[in-house]
């Protein structure tokens, strides 16, 4: 009896068109993995991206000698088009359909079958992180490494972080320390200090790391000093940034957009701001008579403390606190709560919908 396959495909696009990717994966009727890739298209719709994702399975089902095959899209269009059940109207389309139905014809028998976006996760986190990372991505079973995502690999190359701080460097400090403990397959690239004199510089020179001062006064405009921190960070080639007790805001580049991540010292979207860092946060939420307070990782954008959110751990608000007491017990959820966070990003594991961000099992 023949080979049967069974299949997953997704396509994506960051505006329509926009950025997109085509990925799958393939398994075989025992459930073993036999490939999972993803392509980065470039400019492109979502439904060519869909329909690439066809295109590329198919062929790929092929290579492994298939007889049967049954594939999972969750696009709706295009499991009804390829059932005839629509007509293919789009100039674009129509090449890829014609591919798609040629390559088909292949096989014993091919089925195309509409599947719920949440069953269909594997294929389209491959899709996301071929786009948060512009290239393609292989994590077939035995690809060579440096075709794979290596930050949610821990075989592969560990996650390079860009690490921004203004202070004491303390979350800078509980980083390092979890991977050297081996919980944190990352290692750090670069920190950028918004300061030369705070004590968060001498704890990156004792510990190693590259260390980069960047101050905003230095600049002529916000332009400038945002430029600049790019240039640091795209020379160490970090995957992810991590703001840690950093003050300054920049503008976020294109290429960072999603991978910028940021610890506060409170339960979003309250008490933040600008002026609402250390002592102010607790300061303010003792004064609002909170029962209890926290933290919050979240993505970062272009406003301070905004941005969808990761992660949040709580803490009790005690009736005799001071604000150094309740800092204290705000940052033991911080050394839990952000590492967990990066841990998440490197394996992929985080979508981003809208304001909202899913965690991926």
């Amino acid at each position: 009896m023949s080979a049967k396959l069974i299949v997953h495909t997704d396509g994506g696009s960051r505006g329509n068109p926009g950025p997109a990717a085509a990925g799958f994966v393939l398994d075989d009727s025992d459930g073993r993995r036999l490939a999972a890739r993803a392509f980065f298209l470039g400019e492109s719709t979502n439904n060519v991206a869909e329909y690439t994702a066809l295109v590329r399975a198919l062929q790929a089902a092929s290579e492994f000698g298939a007889g049967r095959v049954t594939v999972f899209s969750d696009s709706e269009l295009l499991v009804r088009q390829i059932n005839g059940r629509y007509k293919v109207k789009s100039d674009l389309i129509r090449p890829l359909f014609d591919e798609a139905t040629a390559l088909m014809s292949r096989f014993e028998n091919c089925e195309v079958r509409h599947v719920r976006r949440e069953k269909n996760e594997d294929a389209d986190c491959l899709v996301n992180r071929a786009l948060d990372a512009e290239r393609d991505i292989d994590e077939t079973p035995g690809a060579p490494s440096s075709a794979r995502d290596a930050s949610s690999d821990p075989s592969g190359p560990p996650l390079r972080l860009g690490v921004l701080i203004s202070g004491g460097g303390r979350t800078m400090v509980n980083i390092l320390d979890e991977i050297r403990k081996g919980r944190l397959h990352a290692e750090i690239a670069v920190v950028i200090s918004s300061r030369s004199t705070v004590a968060g510089v001498s704890r990156a020179r004792d510990a190693g790391v590259p260390l980069e001062t960047v101050r905003k006064k230095d600049y002529p405009d916000v332009d400038a000093f945002s430029r600049r921190i790019e240039e640091v960070l795209a020379a160490a080639g970090v995957d992810l940034v991590v703001q840690g007790g950093w003050l300054c805001l920049w503008k976020i580049p294109r290429q960072y957009e999603n991978r910028v991540l940021n610890i506060h010292p409170a339960l979003l979207p309250s008490f933040g701001g600008q002026g609402m860092w250390g002592h102010h946060v607790h300061e303010a939420v003792l004064a609002a008579g909170c029962k209890v307070s926290g933290c919050t990782v979240h993505f970062c954008t272009n406003e301070y403390d905004s941005g969808p959110i990761v992660i949040q751990r709580t803490c009790p608000v005690l009736d005799d606190d001071t604000p150094d007491a309740l800092a204290e017990r705000v940052f033991e959820q911080e050394c839990i709560a952000y590492p967990q966070a990066i841990r998440l990003f490197a394996q992929g594991k985080l979508r981003i919908e809208g304001r909202r961000v899913r965690v991926i099992a």
